[in-house]
C-alpha cells in the first residue's frame, strides 16, 4: 500500500490535471487539510513538496502554493524572419507568443550589459581568444507572470559596444534588430539543444520541480564572413516550451 502522503499527492495532482483546481487556484492552507483528516501536517507538506516535484503547483509570493500554468508555447524556426528589420517592437520570444495569443514578454536580469571574463564554452563558442572578455545580457522569458525560460547572452565587446548591446537596458525590438541597424547582418546560426535535469538555481527562477526536465539550447549566430556575432544560452522549462523546426528548405541537386 503507498503510503499516505503518495496518496494525498496522487489525489490532488488528479484534480489539478483534470482541472477541477484550475490553473492560478490557490491549495488549502496544509492546517486546513489536517483539520479535514487528510493527514498530518508531515503527511500534507510531503505531499504538497511531491507536486511542487513533479511541476504541477508553484510558490507566488501573497498566493502561497498555487497551480502552475503548463501552457506549452510553440517556438518555430521562423520566429526570427520577423526581427530583423530595425525599428520593430519585438524580440523573437514576443513574437512566437503574440502569433499564438499569448501575453509573453522578456524581462532584462540587472546586471545586464556586463563586461566579464568569458567562460571557455564561451570563449569557444564565440571562436575567442583565451582570457578574452565578452559582454554578457541576462534575460527571463515570461509567460504572463510566470517565468519559462532564462536566457544568457554574450557577444565579443565590439559588437556588443556598436550595436549598444552593452547597455543594461532591455533592447526595443530584440538583439538581433539592434545588431542589423548597427550594420552587423546576421547571416546563419546554429541551435545546439540538448535536455538535462535542472539545476537548483534554474528550478527556483522558474518555479519548477526537480522533476521538470529543461530544454538547454546554445544558438551561434555569425555574419556572413563565418564570425560569430552572438550566442545565446537557454535554459526552458520542458513542459512549457516547443521548439518547432518547420518548415525546413531542404535543397536537391536535380543533377545528381
Amino acid at each position: 500500500m503507498p503510503p499516505k502522503w503518495k496518496v494525498l499527492a496522487d489525489e490532488l495532482a488528479e484534480e489539478i490535471t483534470t482541472g477541477r483546481r484550475p490553473v492560478g487556484s490557490p491549495l488549502p492552507h496544509i492546517t486546513d487539510l489536517v483539520t479535514e483528516g487528510r493527514g498530518s501536517k508531515a503527511t500534507v507538506s510531503r505531499a504538497y513538496g511531491e507536486l511542487h516535484a513533479r511541476g504541477l503547483v508553484t510558490s507566488r509570493r501573497g498566493h502561497g502554493t498555487v497551480v502552475r500554468d503548463r501552457t506549452r508555447v510553440r517556438v518555430p524556426l521562423s520566429r526570427f524572419d520577423h526581427v530583423l528589420t530595425p525599428g520593430g517592437d519585438r524580440g523573437p520570444w514576443e513574437t512566437a507568443t503574440a502569433a499564438q495569443g499569448l501575453d509573453g514578454r522578456i524581462e532584462v536580469e540587472a546586471p545586464a550589459g556586463e563586461l566579464l571574463d568569458a567562460p571557455p564554452a564561451v570563449e569557444e563558442y564565440l571562436a575567442l581568444p583565451p582570457g578574452s572578455s565578452a559582454v554578457r545580457r541576462r534575460r527571463r522569458a515570461m509567460l504572463g507572470v510566470e517565468p519559462v525560460a532564462l536566457q544568457e547572452a554574450w557577444y565579443p565587446p565590439d559588437i556588443a559596444r556598436a550595436a549598444g548591446l552593452d547597455s543594461p537596458e532591455k533592447i526595443k525590438g530584440g538583439a538581433l534588430g539592434a545588431l542589423v541597424a548597427a550594420g552587423i547582418i546576421p547571416a546563419e546560426a546554429d541551435e545546439h539543444v540538448t535536455s538535462d535535469a535542472p539545476t537548483a538555481d534554474e528550478a527556483a527562477r522558474l518555479g519548477v520541480g526537480t522533476q521538470v526536465s529543461v530544454l538547454r539550447v546554445d544558438r551561434v549566430t555569425r555574419d556572413a564572413a563565418g564570425r560569430p556575432i552572438e550566442l545565446v544560452r537557454l535554459a526552458a522549462a520542458a513542459d512549457r516550451v516547443s521548439l518547432l523546426y518547420a518548415p525546413l528548405p531542404l535543397q536537391v541537386d536535380p543533377t545528381a
